[in-house]
């Protein structure tokens, strides 16, 4: 397990993520109940309090884990949410959406006939074509995977 771990952990850092944070990601993913306290990523992870508390807060900030209470431990639980990678996309789309509305107004600035403004056009029209094929995609696998949950 952990060096599957490992792997899951330097693939998901070939995203951007720092190694840390990727080692908890891939942490809360193999654990059954796909939640941990700090003190247990702690222990699995084999690092310091700091280290796991920084990579927990930047993941959330992300969106990409959430914070719960745990009642019975009096401690928070840090957990995967099922549609992180929808989420994450969707955030990830808002950003390209931004993208091209900019590089559209930088081409309308600049004048679509000049090699920098067709550029920007270009940019434009290529990120708000594969950011409404991401969303629709995304969209559809949603829908897919909610026939899939209500079937079992």
């Amino acid at each position: 397990m952990r060096d599957f771990r490992e792997r899951f952990a330097e693939q998901m850092g070939a995203t951007g993520l720092s190694p840390m944070m990727s080692k908890v990601m891939a942490c809360l993913y193999a654990t059954d109940s796909g939640g941990l306290t700090s003190a247990e990523l702690v222990r699995h992870l084999q690092v310091s309090p700091a280290s796991i508390s920084k990579a927990v807060n930047y993941l959330e900030k992300q969106e990409l884990i959430r914070r719960e209470r745990d009642p019975r431990l009096r401690r928070d639980r840090y957990v995967i949410d099922e549609d992180v990678w929808y989420q994450a996309l969707m955030a990830s789309a808002r950003v390209n959406a931004g993208l091209a509305d900019i590089a559209e107004l930088g081409a309308e600035i600049l004048g679509v006939t000049t090699p920098g403004g067709a550029r920007l056009l270009d940019v434009s029209w290529f990120l708000g074509h594969v950011n409404d094929d991401i969303v629709r995609s995304a969209d559809h696998w949603r829908q897919i995977r909610l026939r899939r949950t209500k079937n079992r």
